[in-house]
């Protein structure tokens, strides 16, 4: 097969595939997860390859009742030099489709259905862009279409072309995850199982790409990228214990939303704390959740307000975070009180006792706890076990601190922090050292090649900016940072506990672009995806694999 015959078949081989596993309904945590992991290890069973080596075709439990698992598809040449294609299949639910959920999986009636939808009614900017968009048909509509079964597909279409080869020299090892868009529990399985997968068809593993999505607004030149790293993330809490009053006497006591509305303002998209490495820089943290922690309604001020964060890095480590984290709510907790003393001042005409405040970390609160002696340790435990099948970290991070606060006798005013749901660790191709800069260097080769043969510019970008598996992807976690997140995340649940013995390797990141994902206008630009991205993809993987 000539070499544009091989990418036509492959180009031709990543639609289809793409649009068919996209009408296999994925959402996370549904039935129909588990179902697709099935669906795609009888596609691949079905081929001619793994029709001859079955053996080389299985799958890696995960988690869930039923039971949800990842798709092994090993890809045999000569040698031991292997390199892992890995994405993911779960998706974000489709219920903001609304009216056309019924066909959020089926690319075709769904690009056009939105389109009679948009041109049907008035529209803003961005539904302008997508109707614009759908309109010059270079994009296609699909819940999980561009987020990512699409890259999937290139890599299927890769790992095809690769064992159609005549004698191919090293392996493709190809991995479809579940629960990306959870907590990477398919990735982390996966990563756990790697090194025994490793030994028994005796791999050596030098090199991973990552095969998820990536948006562009623009004519795709951001969008067309191979990215040297994923950002990190870090889901900081503070959970603010006032002292209640009766709203007649507001100067009895001390409300939690006051201090609460200081934490925000210190901490909500300031541009100081957003972090920068490798040239770019991270968006500054966001308050994802602020709730008042009460059951029903009575004319008292709030006694308890729970707070959580999103803070992307590309470079801070656990510890700075929390140091850094603790000095602001410890300074806005006292601007707080410090206001709230000067009205109380001026509505009395007349000086009055200064009001003090604590700020503990999670770690402390349960060294209080430990100190007291007792059951209270068991019992959040045993709260945590119960807690423990729920998909929201922050509710059920959320009901831990509550009940070790209580535990603790802690009264305000106070404000305990710190980690509500799993950390994503930064990684970045500097951090492998030579091994890393060589896969960069051979990578830049085949880019210019591909970017030359497709007439487009291929770039590399240094962070992909959206959270993915790629933190947990040829990335063994540093113990101390391990230590530190796990001594004040409450939730057992959403801590990595990784074991002894992890594979490290370079990874980067080659996926589709497209615009909106998770949106109702999610799509993919399909030249780009469908014509270029496998070629890139099978290039790249082979460069890797090269002695």
């Amino acid at each position: 097969m000539t070499t544009d015959t091989a990418v036509q078949t492959a180009a031709r081989r990543a639609r289809d595939l793409s649009v068919q596993m996209t009408r296999w309904p994925s959402v996370t945590g549904s039935p129909d997860e588990a179902a697709f992991c099935e669906r795609l290890r009888a596609h691949l069973a079905d081929t001619p390859y793994f029709r001859r080596y079955p053996d080389q075709l299985f799958t890696v439990d995960s988690h869930g009742e039923p039971m949800t698992s990842t798709v092994v598809a090993l890809a045999r040449g000569s040698g031991r030099r292997t390199v892992v294609l890995a994405g993911h299949f779960d998706t974000v639910s489709i219920a903001n489709y609304r009216a056309l959920a019924a066909l959020a999986c089926d690319p075709a009636p769904l690009t056009q259905a939105l389109m009679a939808e948009l041109r049907g009614r008035r529209r803003n900017r961005a539904e302008e862009k997508a109707l614009a968009d759908f309109e010059s048909g270079d994009f296609i509509a699909g819940r999980g279409l561009l987020d990512m079964k699409s890259g999937l597909a290139a890599g299927i279409a890769a790992l095809e072309r690769f064992v159609a080869m005549e004698a191919p020299q090293g392996n493709i090892l190809f991995v479809a995850t579940p629960d990306e868009e959870n907590r990477s529990r398919g990735m982390r399985s996966l990563r756990n199982a790697l090194p025994a997968i490793a030994r028994r068809f005796d791999l050596d593993i030098v090199a991973g790409i990552n095969l998820d999505a990536s948006s562009c607004e623009l004519d795709g030149e951001e969008g067309r990228a191979v990215y040297l790293g994923s950002v990190g993330k870090f889901a900081p809490f503070a959970f603010v214990i006032g002292r209640p009053t009766h709203a007649g006497y507001p100067f009895d006591g001390t409300s939690a939303s006051r201090i609460g509305a200081e934490i925000v303002r210190a901490m909500d998209t300031v541009p100081e704390l957003s972090d920068d490495a490798f040239g770019e820089r991270a968006p500054p943290p966001v308050c994802l959740e602020a709730r008042d922690v009460r059951d029903g309604y009575d004319v008292t001020t709030p006694d308890r307000v729970w707070l959580s964060f999103n803070w992307l890095t590309h470079r801070r480590r656990a510890a700075e975070i929390l140091d850094d984290f603790r000095a602001i709510v410890a300074g806005a907790l006292h601007t707080a009180l410090e206001t709230q003393d000067a009205h109380h001042a001026r509505f009395r005409s007349d000086p009055v006792a200064k009001t003090h405040g604590v700020v503990l970390t999670y770690a402390e609160l349960i060294a209080r706890l430990k100190a007291q002696g007792g059951d209270a340790l068991a019992r959040l435990e045993a709260l945590d076990r119960s807690l423990s099948g729920g998909n929201d970290p922050l509710k059920v991070s959320r009901e831990i601190v509550a009940a070790a606060a209580a535990e603790a006798g802690i009264e305000g005013p106070a404000v305990i922090i710190g980690f509500g749901s799993l950390h994503y660790p930064l990684v970045h191709l500097d951090q492998t050292g030579d091994i890393g800069h060589t896969m960069q260097s051979r990578l830049q080769s085949v880019m210019a090649d591909t970017a030359k043969q497709h007439g487009m510019s291929i770039k590399f970008k240094q962070i992909f900016a959206g959270i993915s598996d790629m933190s947990f992807f040829g990335h063994r976690p540093d113990t101390g940072e391990t230590g530190i997140l796990a001594a004040n995340t409450p939730s057992a649940a959403f801590t990595d506990v990784a074991p002894e013995g992890l594979l490290s390797f370079p990874t980067v990141n080659i996926g589709p672009w497209g615009r909106d994902y998770h949106q109702k206008w999610e799509r993919v630009h399909a030249h780009y995806t469908f014509g270029v991205l496998p070629d890139l993809v099978f290039e790249a993987a082979l460069a890797c694999m090269a002695e």
